[in-house]
């Protein structure tokens, strides 16, 4: 089977990738010409584990293909996914400008039936919108040649193939048994091991992305708060956070606390699920208080450093001290630097006066775009050398076993501001260290 996947950022490179894994003929399609000739080089150009060794394989073994040519794309295949960005608007909505422009492609190019699926994030009522451009731009052609389906992902980043190859589940929203079967067909290697489909109307797929995300986000939001009240009751938040997750009403994901959610996700589908909300008469309060507290955290994890280092909110009072700060990613095991908690940050330190120098393992390139009046360091221990304060924002691998006696012969102060709980305060104190985590 053909299928065309147009958009080749992260969701649709990944999907691409992996419908090629499944054995099926992919062309990709994308407007950026160095990106497409990049790619079909076998190029990576996102972080992501594994990815660049299935993308060769597959482009090795001529299962997938890249292009800038939509309208042939399109007119070989008989399922089109569009995977093209949702950006967010000032007002927190989704701009769907590059979701119609398919759209108007797809009509213009329809030569037989084809299942037209949305991959990206869009909000609710989206699919009828595809619908009636499709419609009004082929007036006067066949009608009842194509389905419309909403096909959502659910990719974390760092572990997105995996996540495509054996997900907790796969959610296909179409009118249409006939479309719902064609997908079905795309995903059958996954029936093998007895992953669950949900099978829905459109409108409820759109829904199921934007209510799972601002569900996470608000597990971790609520962790966050309780982590600012054992610090006060002087309760240790890790126990707190065991015994929940023993629940198996609750589970044990996403209840570590820490300095709040970033990424393309969680930032962007609680605004869009709240304007969804309020276009429709309705109020998302809980997620409208997530994102407020969410931004408060962030402010939160400058003040513990304020506070670590003695000093106050006043601008220019941080004046003279050097934050070594470790990652800037949002999470690890990416270079996604989109909403970084870290960022922010850095930020708001520098507005206080601090020199920052920052070590990530993957991001340093993404964030000197927005980041310029940092100190970029090869490696966590130069960014510890002549630090008063190190600050640990994301939690990679190779930071959980530093050698602390090192870190501290290098710093002027040894004062560790652990912001993803990742070491044991006593060991850390024991060896001289002024140790600051969250909710501990």
């Amino acid at each position: 089977m053909n299928i065309a996947i147009v958009g080749t950022g992260y969701v649709g490179l990944v999907t691409g990738v992996c419908f090629a894994e499944f054995g099926l003929h992919v062309t990709a399609v994308d407007k950026d010409e160095e990106r497409i000739d990049r790619l079909a080089k076998g190029e990576v150009l996102i972080y992501e584990p594994q990815l660049g060794e299935m993308l060769r394989r597959n482009l090795e073994q001529g299962r997938i293909q890249f292009t800038t040519d939509a309208a042939r794309a399109i007119r070989e295949s008989l399922v089109v996914f569009i995977a093209v960005g949702t950006p967010s608007r000032e007002d927190g909505s989704v701009d769907l400008r590059y979701v119609e422009e398919v759209a108007r492609t797809v009509a213009r190019n329809l030569n037989g039936y084809k299942v037209i699926a949305t991959k990206s994030t869009v909000p609710v009522g989206t699919g009828r919108i595809i619908q009636r451009i499709i419609h009004e731009e082929n007036e006067g052609g066949p009608r009842g040649v194509f389905d419309i389906a909403s096909n959502p992902e659910f990719l974390r980043e760092g572990s997105a193939i995996e996540d495509f190859l054996r997900p907790n589940r796969v959610v296909i929203g179409a009118d249409n048994p006939q479309a719902v079967a064609i997908l079905q067909d795309l995903y059958r290697p996954l029936y093998l091991i007895d992953i669950p489909f949900v099978i829905t109307t459109i409108e409820t797929a759109e829904l199921i992305k934007y209510a799972s995300n601002s569900f996470l986000a608000t597990k971790i939001t609520f962790m966050n708060e309780m982590a600012n009240l054992c610090e006060v009751l002087g309760v240790d938040i890790h126990a707190v956070a065991k015994a929940m997750g023993l629940d198996q009403r609750i589970g044990s994901k996403f209840l570590h606390p820490g300095p709040g959610f970033g990424g393309s996700c969680f930032p962007k589908d609680t605004w869009a699920l709240v304007n969804i909300a309020r276009d429709h008469g309705c109020r998302a309060r809980v997620v409208e208080t997530v994102i407020e507290v969410n931004e408060q955290q962030r402010l939160r994890m400058v003040q513990k450093i304020i506070g670590a280092l003695g000093a106050s909110s006043d601008p220019g009072s941080l004046k003279g001290i050097t934050i070594g700060m470790l990652g800037l990613a949002f999470k690890p095991n990416t270079d996604d630097i989109r909403q970084s908690p870290s960022l922010a940050i850095i930020s708001e330190l520098q507005r206080l006066g601090a020199r920052v120098q920052a070590f990530d393992p993957a991001a340093m390139e993404q964030a000197r775009r927005v980041l310029s009046e940092v100190d970029y360091r090869t490696d966590a221990y130069s960014a510890a050398e002549g630090a008063d304060v190190l600050v640990l924002a994301t939690e990679w691998n190779q930071f959980r076993n530093l050698n602390l006696e090192k870190v501290k012969g290098l710093m002027r102060r040894p004062i560790l501001v652990d912001l993803r709980n990742v070491y044991e305060p006593e060991r850390v104190r024991m060896l001289g260290f002024t140790y600051c985590g969250v909710g501990r």
